[in-house]
């Protein structure tokens, strides 16, 4: 899907990961909801070669799911593109990460960071103990960090959303964007990552309804490279401990 998996497992659970499941999770995402080949099941949807009602069990439910969140976040995410192009990416990344670690959960695997496309999901701890720690890249020098977090209890995924990465592939729902990026942890991947590209589509509005509503913890960039982050967050910065 135009993105890089990595799985990060240190031993001895190492010698416990079913590679060959994983793999073929992302492989069936993949076939099945990748726009970028002409093949897969969605792009033979958008080209108007079936229909999303006749569609595999897997697309019905991720399109019934991004429709469902669109509800909640009332349009800010949505699976529709302005185009009209159906782009179910949006759950899609975030259930087979969440497939993924219940592959290894089931396998006996406890301590492991799984990064798909800039999204991290974690489970146990990092070696020598405490939460993993991964770092949140500046969008104006993607060579630069603007901090690093550590993922524990309560914060076991973060997803960030926003231009830097892949350029502008985010529908504003206000006259203007408002943040340039958007970081969320969060519990389980699929709220953060949905909740990420909601708020950089929604702007201030959202956000503020996101943190109200959700167990989540946000920091936010703006045009001007102003950062802005929730207490929860801020507790969490690794130089904080």
């Amino acid at each position: 899907m135009g993105t890089v998996v990595s799985l990060d497992v240190p031993d001895p659970n190492a010698a416990l990961v079913p590679w060959d499941d994983i793999e073929a999770v992302f492989s069936d995402a993949d076939a099945r909801f990748s726009l970028y080949r002409p093949d897969s099941e969605l792009s033979q949807i958008n080209a108007g070669r079936g229909k999303i009602t006749d569609g595999s069990v897997q697309v019905r439910a991720s399109y019934e799911l991004a429709s469902e969140w669109r509800i909640r976040t009332g349009g800010a995410f949505s699976p529709t593109r302005p185009d009209g192009v159906l782009d179910l990416n949006g759950v899609v990344k975030a259930l087979a990460m969440r497939d993924a670690g219940a592959l290894l959960a089931d396998a006996g695997c406890q301590d492991w960071t799984l990064a798909v496309g800039g999204d991290l999901l974690t489970s146990g701890t990092r070696p020598g103990g405490g939460g993993w720690l991964t770092g949140i890249i500046d969008p104006a020098h993607r060579a630069e960090l603007l901090c690093a977090v550590e993922l524990r209890d309560g914060h076991r995924a973060v997803a960030t959303s926003g231009s830097a990465e892949r350029g502008d592939h985010i529908w504003n729902t206000g006259a203007a964007p408002t943040f340039v990026q958007v970081s969320v942890l969060a519990e389980d991947i699929l709220t953060a990552d949905v909740l990420a590209t909601a708020i950089v589509a929604g702007g201030e509005p959202t956000l503020r309804d996101a943190c109200a509503r959700w167990a989540i913890d946000v920091l936010t960039v703006d045009a001007a490279g102003g950062l802005t982050a929730t207490a929860g967050f801020r507790s969490l910065l690794a130089s904080n401990g």
